[in-house]
């Protein structure tokens, strides 16, 4: 029923890109810390970058929890299901590394997503993941739901944000500096964006 890949070409590619929502999965050394589980979504924020990396925008929210795994650890892993369609499961397994705006890096990763207009949302970060193991699965039990369409709130709500709005409003809440379990997080103030 399962299978292993060496790389993210052909269905598989074609696959993942189809899906409108994925989910990332990241935790801290300690055992006692924070498992931590997202959905994202939001058409044109998640891209294949060659056969063994992917990418996604991080956006603006309420907490920084997959960042300050990622600075501790690295560890993550990342999973697309089937809603629609012939059942599939495809994760991602892999190390990753958040490219914050001040970083060299990401002027040239920005240009992966061009369908995205950086200025909305509240772009904090981009997650750039190199796979170590990936695998499909059945997806036999992952129900059949519709998707409709992206919902534009997070879009509205952050878009009236400048620089200086958006590091206030990330410095006002509890876990963006540091994680739930007291990691360091987003860096802040925010760094001035370059798009």
């Amino acid at each position: 029923m399962g299978k292993s890949h060496e790389r993210i070409d052909g269905r598989l590619r074609t696959f993942i890109e189809d899906q409108p929502i994925f989910f990332t999965a990241t935790a801290p050394l300690s055992d006692d810390g924070t498992v931590n589980l997202s959905p994202k979504g939001l058409k044109g924020s998640f891209a294949v970058l060659d056969e063994r990396t992917v990418a996604y925008l991080d956006f603006a929210g309420s907490n920084a929890e997959t960042i300050a795994h990622l600075r501790e650890n690295g560890r993550i892993t990342l999973m697309w299901c089937a809603f629609q369609g012939p059942p599939n499961i495809v994760r991602v397994h892999g190390r990753g590394e958040p490219v914050f705006r001040d970083d060299p890096r990401f002027t040239e990763l920005i240009g992966h997503f061009p369908d995205i207009d950086p200025t909305r949302n509240g772009l904090r970060a981009i997650i750039v993941v190199h796979a170590e193991h990936i695998r499909d699965t059945c997806g036999y039990a992952v129900p059949f739901m519709t998707y409709d369409e992206d919902r534009d709130l997070h879009g509205k709500r952050f878009a009236r944000e400048d620089d200086a709005g958006l590091d206030a409003y990330f410095q006002k809440k509890e876990y963006i500096a540091k994680s739930l379990d007291g990691l360091p997080g987003l860096p802040l103030p925010l760094p001035p964006a370059t798009f």
